[in-house]
């Protein structure tokens, strides 16, 4: 065996080892959470038996089951609406040429690109002059209103990504073929282009939606009194002292999060695959 050999089996060990003790670092607090999430002790650290105690208490507790609502409201709308915009934007930047284009797409991709807290801070900062103004017409203020557009726009840039991703699979002959059937550009998009392009969709609505449903510093900064969501309401628990209720909590957003990311990670690397329309 040559040294050159024996040298390259040690990297491949250490390489593995390094991998396996990185998923350690990763996914031991996770597997501990889940666990003590079942404790019925009322201290976190203590483990006396198995309960379904926590959860529970977590159904019976009206301000959880408020912030969940508020969430859920929050998510859906947002979602909604930025997949709509995500996938237009998409297909602007895709399909067709302007000037300024290269300016606008890199300011679409900005979200993506800027930290949390500097996001936040133009968000409150816009809604308080917005609602300053508004004040001397109707009556506004921060709410699930606000909350729900800042998730828009920070959930645009994802939903582009994902649906540009696709498009780029996409052959534009196919909708030059539909437009010489006599197809009008509406009855191409629908019938051709939006089957195609549908996979990504999907997976920048289910990206959308994940994020808006985990999003704590920028909901932190533009919510107002009675829209707290259900990760706001977390971290508010986390600043007071950690419970056990905090592990069921927490338990079932990490659930929901797995469940929402691995279907869009699904979509997308069906949406990679090439369609045999495209071959």
């Amino acid at each position: 065996m040559t040294e050159s050999t024996t040298a390259g089996r040690w990297s491949e060990r250490l390489l593995g080892a390094n991998g396996w003790l990185l998923y350690l670092f990763l996914y031991v607090p996770i597997f501990v959470l889940i666990v003590f999430s079942f404790n019925d002790n009322q201290r976190v650290a203590v483990w006396t038996e198995f309960s379904f105690r926590w959860y529970g208490e977590m159904l019976d507790n009206d301000a959880v089951l408020r912030a969940l609502r508020n969430t859920l409201i929050v998510a859906a709308v947002a979602t909604t609406i930025s997949t709509i915009l995500g996938t237009v934007a998409a297909l602007s930047m895709e399909r067709y040429r302007f000037r300024g284009q290269r300016s606008a797409d890199g300011l679409l991709y900005l979200p993506i690109i800027i930290p949390d807290v500097t996001m936040a801070v133009m968000m409150l900062l816009f809604f308080a002059q917005a609602i300053n103004i508004a004040s001397h017409v109707v009556r506004l203020n921060f709410g699930l209103g606000t909350i729900s557009l800042a998730h828009i726009a920070f959930n645009i840039a994802y939903v582009a990504v994902v649906v540009r991703a696709r498009l780029a699979l996409m052959e534009p002959q196919l909708e030059e073929a539909a437009a010489d059937l006599y197809a009008s550009k509406w009855q191409a998009f629908r019938r051709v282009t939006l089957p195609l392009i549908m996979p990504g969709v999907a997976g920048g609505a289910l990206l959308a939606l994940t994020l808006s449903l985990d999003d704590v510093v920028v909901t932190s900064f533009v919510s107002g009194p009675g829209s707290t969501t259900l990760p706001v309401y977390v971290f508010g628990l986390v600043r007071r002292g950690v419970t056990p209720l905090i592990n069921a909590v927490s338990v079932v957003m990490l659930v929901a999060s797995i469940v929402l990311v691995g279907i869009s990670l699904g979509l997308q690397r069906r949406s990679g695959k090439t369609s045999p329309l495209i071959e």
